[in-house]
């Protein structure tokens, strides 16, 4: 059964649009006929169209804000009652997004003719990630969907909004630094040689600063754009090289020895598995299996290879905090509260504690850094305009001198 997006009027000429399922385009016609519509535009919605291929993949996703959200509204609705069915379809009617409502409509398809839920969602794996088609299957084989789809959901708010919190950390100097840059530029390119050139005609030996001063303007001006250009190949050249996992591996691990950078990408990495390993042990998803799938969320590749190389320790019997202890790469406040979670049998309870630990630090150490580093550049900045403004007033100083 495929699902088809339709706009249609009734008996009185008022227009109506919705999402329809039915064997093909023709049977779906003849049910809205039925209902009393007559259809004026009808189209089969891209998502149940690749979810009825065998393989079929979705190009294109959903925003993480539109997931949560969906998320959210799916457990409300599977706490109250509804079948999955009827909740897929509330939520096609409710999505203000086309794609959504298309990738919603190819699920509720799937589901319709006898497909597992996390079977469904794995029809679209751009969209629902597999960390998160693990969680919803762990949910279906303990019969507590709403449940587990609420603690998905804020799984997924927390993240977001602590990818927020660092990103909007970051904004402030991120537009002080850019227009530093392009008003020194716009002073070096332009507005010294205008003035400077009046000093030159004078034939006055100028200043070391203000001759200093015009040999970096005449380089930003003959080799300005040179320089741009390889700056821009340089960039895609190395954005290019981090596809390749060994270089990956090799930058990541520069990124992890640096003195500040080094335990920010740490915390941050560390808040994430910590907080998906809670989740998904909490969920009932077995330890290896979870931690198979957690490895998925840490972006950094030594650290991830660090987790791989600790759920092979677990398999073999290790404990979960000797194996993570074992790689010497995690904080060890997060080793020391798996230990006690391990020990009491509140593992899931302790590694809940580790994220908000870890999440807590990154915040803190982001907010410090952030608040340091726009007054540094704003006087950064500062200096590189009085060294500019100094540069053209001392020949000015130099000619008065000779005046008197």
């Amino acid at each position: 059964m495929a699902g088809f997006r339709y706009q249609a009027l009734d008996a009185n000429g008022r227009s109506s649009e919705g999402v329809i399922e039915a064997d093909n385009a023709k049977q779906a016609r003849a049910n809205l006929r039925d209902q009393g519509l007559w259809v004026t535009e009808m189209g089969e919605l891209a998502g149940a169209a690749e979810a009825s291929k065998p393989g079929g993949r979705q190009r294109g996703g959903v925003s993480t804000g539109e997931l949560a959200l969906i998320t959210r509204q799916f457990a409300t609705l599977l706490d109250a009652g509804l079948t999955i069915e009827r909740a897929l379809t509330v939520l096609i009617e409710q999505a203000e997004n086309p794609r959504a409502r298309d990738v919603l409509a190819g699920v509720r398809s799937e589901v319709l003719a006898g497909a597992a839920m996390s079977v469904a969602l794995g029809r679209h794996p751009k969209v629902f990630p597999e960390l998160y088609r693990t969680i919803v299957r762990a949910g279906e084989e303990s019969g507590k969907a709403a449940g587990v789809m609420s603690r998905l959901a804020d799984y997924i708010e927390a993240r977001q909004a602590l990818t927020s919190k660092v990103v909007l950390a970051f904004v402030y100097p991120a537009v002080v630094l850019s227009v530093s840059i392009l008003v020194i530029v716009g002073m070096l390119w332009w507005v010294v040689p205008q003035m400077v050139s009046v000093f030159q005609s004078s034939k006055q030996e100028l200043p070391l600063l203000t001759r200093a001063l015009l040999l970096i303007s005449g380089g930003i001006r003959e080799y300005g754009l040179v320089v741009f250009a390889l700056l821009g190949a340089g960039g895609f050249g190395f954005a290019q090289m981090l596809k390749k996992p060994a270089f990956r591996l090799k930058v990541d691990g520069f990124l992890l020895r640096l003195p500040l950078f080094g335990r920010l990408n740490r915390a941050g990495n560390t808040a994430r598995l910590a907080s998906t390993l809670s989740i998904l042990v909490g969920s009932g998803v077995p330890l290896l299996k979870a931690m198979e799938a957690a490895a998925g969320v840490v972006e950094n590749l030594v650290l991830r290879e660090a987790v791989s190389s600790a759920a092979r320790d677990v398999r073999e019997g290790a404990v979960l905090s000797k194996s993570l202890e074992r790689q010497k790469l995690f904080p060890p406040v997060l080793v020391h509260l798996i230990a006690s979670g391990e020990a009491s049998g509140r593992l899931e309870v302790m590694l809940d504690k580790a994220a908000k630990q870890q999440t807590g630090e990154l915040e803190q150490k982001v907010a410090t850094f952030t608040s340091l580093l726009g007054p540094v550049m704003v006087l950064l900045m500062g200096g590189a305009v009085l060294l500019i403004v100094l540069a053209i007033l001392l020949p000015v100083f130099e000619m008065n001198q000779l005046v008197k």
